[in-house]
């Protein structure tokens, strides 16, 4: 599988795994990231990883703005949706959970951008995307920068770093290292 091919398709080895190039020589030069070191390249490799979502949200809740991350995967899985009375009855769920003035979960969008309850009636899978896009850039310029400094991420990245490289490993390394280099 060349490192192009797997762009396209979407398909990323774990790390140590080999990416080859077009003519089939191992590719050194590409390494797939994972975990926190993928979560930290963008909010949306963040939003991919469903380990990066559980922290994430675990993040939020404690900032008081879990709703926000809630309110965009409910629109992504909306998008998903089939059949009109389906979408009737998710559009209607979102905007009472999300939108409405009464709200339980309420997100913080310019209110001439909210919807009317009207429009739940002739639903659309982009319908939400203009707040959602509002949700995802309050989370990515925002919340998101605060998240990589948090203690959950940088603990969850220690702890991720750990597994990779075990401390008897490291002191196995380093008595080799000096039993050979003297």
């Amino acid at each position: 599988l060349s490192w192009s091919d797997a762009l396209l398709l979407g398909v990323f080895p774990p790390i140590g795994l080999e990416i080859n190039d077009s003519e089939g020589h191992p590719s050194s030069s590409h390494q797939a990231l994972k975990g926190t070191s993928k979560w930290a390249t963008s909010l949306e490799n963040l939003l991919e990883d469903p380990e990066g979502v559980k922290r994430f949200r675990e993040f939020l809740k404690k900032e008081f703005s879990e709703e926000n991350v809630l309110f965009w995967l409910a629109c992504e899985e909306f998008k998903k949706t089939q059949g009109k009375k389906q979408m009737q009855e998710k559009a209607k769920e979102i905007y009472m959970t999300f939108l409405s003035s009464k709200a339980s979960s309420q997100v913080n969008v310019e209110g001439q951008s909210r919807l009317s309850e009207t429009i739940l009636e002739t639903p659309h899978p982009l319908m939400f995307q203009k707040l959602q896009d509002q949700i995802f850039n309050l989370m990515k310029y925002d919340s998101y920068s605060r998240f990589l400094k948090s203690d959950i991420f940088l603990n969850h990245k220690k702890s991720e770093e750990q597994e990779e490289n075990p401390p008897e490993a490291q002191t196995a390394a380093k008595r080799a290292s000096r039993i050979y280099n003297t």
